[in-house]
């Protein structure tokens, strides 16, 4: 198992780290690092538009700033899950800290929501053993994905459809951003503007979209 500081190819850190890499049918859209209110908006408006329904994986440290925009991104019939509270990579976190960070997480989503999350993604897609760990005391399911845009990068949205949408396939889980505040690019127009061409090729491919907890009942 993998201890603090120890580096793992990615490969290898989630055959360590067992989680969620894939649904039984269908494709699920994933968006890490909001609520952002200059990013989130334009993507729920982007889902709604395309008729389907996501997973929105949402820090702590953004719910406390911005708790009624993930409010509404659940009313809107979006799934919430978490994604850690400073978005830290838990390999450069002492163990206490990186059980600390999911754990204050945990609480600040279920004074933001009412509710307990499912689903737990870290930072990176990197646990430590004490994060991970951690995780599955809470009763958290570790999440990853199979598909990704590179959409933290300042690229245009036919590139971002492009890179997560090259290879997709049934069981996909697509990673997306719909924040700016942890990413290389000004906004995040590109990535709502890429939704609509992602749901055009699953549907091309005869494939559902949606979110996690729909695609993966548990």
């Amino acid at each position: 198992m993998p201890s603090y500081g120890q580096v793992l190819d990615t490969a290898e850190r989630w055959r360590e780290l067992p989680g969620l890499q894939r649904v039984p049918a269908g494709v699920a859209l994933t968006f890490d690092d909001g609520p952002d209110p200059g990013c989130t908006p334009g993507v729920l408006d982007a889902l709604d538009a395309a008729e389907v329904r996501a997973t929105f994986f949402v820090l702590g440290e953004q719910l406390m700033r911005n708790h009624a925009l993930a409010r509404e991104a659940a009313q809107r019939g979006h799934e919430l899950g978490l994604h850690g509270f400073e978005h830290a990579d838990h390999d450069t976190l002492r163990p206490q800290a990186a059980r600390d960070d999911i754990a204050r997480a945990l609480g600040s989503f279920e004074a933001a929501t009412g509710h307990r999350p499912r689903f737990f993604r870290p930072p990176y897609g990197r646990f430590s053993q004490a994060s991970y760990d951690a995780c599955l005391h809470l009763g958290l399911e570790p999440v990853y994905w199979s598909q990704w845009g590179e959409d933290w990068e300042p690229i245009p949205a036919e590139r971002v459809v492009d890179l997560a949408s090259r290879d997709l396939a049934d069981g996909d889980i697509v990673l997306l951003h719909d924040s700016t505040r942890y990413a290389h690019r000004p906004n995040c127009a590109a990535t709502a503007e890429a939704v609509a061409g992602i749901v055009a090729k699953a549907r091309e491919l005869g494939l559902s979209v949606g979110p996690l907890g729909a695609l993966a009942p548990a």
